[in-house]
């Protein structure tokens, strides 16, 4: 859990349910602009009172009024506000009709001190941040688990067009928008050499986080060190590849300091596949909210992937009106079809698709 500050906090979740320390409104108050009065009319009025500035008066007596803004507070004696248009004004005499209580805000009319606003594991929303700030909050404690990133292969680079040999790192630029999606932030991903040492100090270096996604050097390589690293550090090893297509080489693993591992291929499709998979889920639980991927959406496919023997497929595709229709271009190194879909359609392997779960993109 984590303590950030209101202009940080918004897309995380409560880690503690927000309990008022104050009364809002701290003191009675003006709804409407217009005039404070006491008793029976006519009133005589005595001045004007503003929000943020001292009345011209503590208290009114019967027949006396001020003239008062929304917000300001109102002084003792005050029987209700009679607003602006239901006023008639004449000589320092204000005329009209007010009914007893109306337009005045008591103290702690909208929220008690001590009551509960909002239950530990709400999404802070602009509404929790604004109701926040009311009742005097700078910060809130939350739940955003920290993800870092650890970009490994000699041949990535980060910037710019890739010499020949050269490959652009097209996984990184993913895991942010994905790590917030799910309740999570993303450290700056770091960059590893494709030697297991370096990996190693890395992984040590990041073990204080909640979640370590390394992206390549999962799958059986010679320049995959990731399970054999995980195994000299004393990790857990939970997950050890998935049969799906794309993604099958992901892993996930506990490390001795209790943050989690997540393996994802080196290709850009099948880690995106694989990070909806094993991180969102992941990230999600630990940010004590619902899974946005898994959400139970179903839809009648409309595409030419015929089903896997043994493996399930994730297949890109638009949904409209109930079908999943298959977009083109959806091979493991590939992310045009994922830019342009809504989902994954889930095709379960040796059955002919019909009626496909989806696995949820962000949109």
């Amino acid at each position: 859990m984590a303590e950030e500050s209101l202009a940080d906090a918004l897309g995380s979740t409560l880690g503690a349910d927000l309990v008022s320390a104050v009364d809002v409104p701290v003191l009675d108050s003006a709804a409407m602009d217009g005039y404070a009065v006491s008793g029976e009319g006519p009133w005589a009025v005595l001045g004007r009172s503003f929000a943020g500035h001292r009345g011209p008066v503590a208290r009114l007596r019967r027949g006396e009024a001020v003239e008062i803004a929304t917000g300001a507070v109102v002084p003792d004696g005050t029987t209700a506000v009679l607003p602006h248009e239901r006023a008639t004004v004449s000589s320092g005499t204000v005329y009209g009709g007010a009914e007893p209580g109306r337009h005045v805000r008591r103290r702690g009319e909208t929220t008690a001190a001590g009551s509960l606003v909002a239950h530990r594991g709400s999404p802070v929303t602009p509404a929790l941040l604004g109701l926040a700030a009311s009742l005097g909050l700078d910060t809130l404690s939350v739940l955003r688990p920290l993800v870092r990133v650890l970009v490994t292969g000699d041949e990535v680079v980060r910037r710019g067009t890739p010499r020949p040999g050269a490959v652009r790192d097209a996984i990184g630029p993913v895991l942010p928008g994905l790590a917030a999606w799910a309740g999570g932030r993303c450290a700056p991903a770091v960059p590893v050499a494709d030697r297991g040492r370096d990996l190693a100090r890395e992984l040590d270096a990041a073990a204080g986080s909640d979640v370590v996604a390394v992206c390549g050097s999962s799958s059986a390589g010679p320049a995959d060190h990731l399970r054999t690293v995980l195994a000299e550090l004393g990790a857990e090893l939970v997950v050890d590849g998935v049969s799906c297509r794309p993604g099958h080489p992901q892993m996930l693993a506990v490390l001795r300091s209790g943050a989690v591992v997540v393996g994802l291929p080196g290709n850009p499709g099948a880690a995106l596949a694989a990070a909806l998979t094993l991180l969102v889920p992941v990230l999600s639980g630990r940010a004590g909210r619902r899974d946005p991927a898994h959400t139970g959406g179903r839809a009648r496919f409309a595409g030419t992937t015929p089903p896997h023997a043994s493996d399930t497929r994730l297949v890109p595709v638009r949904v409209s009106r109930n079908l999943a229709v298959e977009l083109p271009g959806s091979g493991p190194a590939d992310l045009s079809a994922a830019a342009a879909a809504d989902a994954l359609a889930v095709l379960q392997p040796g059955r002919a698709p019909g009626r496909v779960e989806l696995v949820e993109l962000p949109r």
